[in-house]
């Protein structure tokens, strides 16, 4: 594959309370925050950088498909079934508002969780066949 664009290295999300957004992300999910300011954090999370960016009440990194249905933006992996599982107990005894476990008709499950500013994000069950390589996982 001749690919132009080699990865992805940022990933900017809206929040209302950078402080608050940024110690949640620590507590519930294990980013490390490496700035902080009155306007923006960024955190190492899943193997990438984030900034959380102060944005107005009403922002979100959601949106609405062509059905209505709320749509997240960004995928989260984790290796297996039983990861996915107990990464949702997990987040279920945190507090976390989380979706349910779904088959949706490709391999592996998933479920959905949102942020304390209702950002949306998914989790799946596989791992990408280059991620399990570059990482030698099993």
């Amino acid at each position: 594959m001749n690919e132009k664009l080699l990865r992805v290295g940022t990933t900017y999300i809206p929040v209302n309370n950078v402080a608050r957004a940024a110690e949640w992300y620590e507590l519930k999910l294990g980013a490390e925050t490496n700035y902080l300011d009155q306007n923006k954090a960024i955190i190492n999370l899943a193997t990438q950088s984030f900034f959380l960016v102060k944005s107005d009440t009403d922002q979100s990194a959601n949106f609405t498909d062509v059905d209505g249905n709320e749509c997240f933006s960004l995928t989260f992996e984790v290796n297996g079934i039983h990861a996915l599982e107990g990464l949702h107990q997990e987040f279920l005894k945190q507090d976390v508002r989380v979706g349910e476990i779904e088959d949706r008709g490709h391999s592996g499950n998933n479920f959905v969780f949102y942020d304390l500013d209702g950002n949306k994000f998914d989790v799946w069950s596989e791992l990408s066949p280059e991620f399990k390589e570059k990482y030698q996982i099993t």
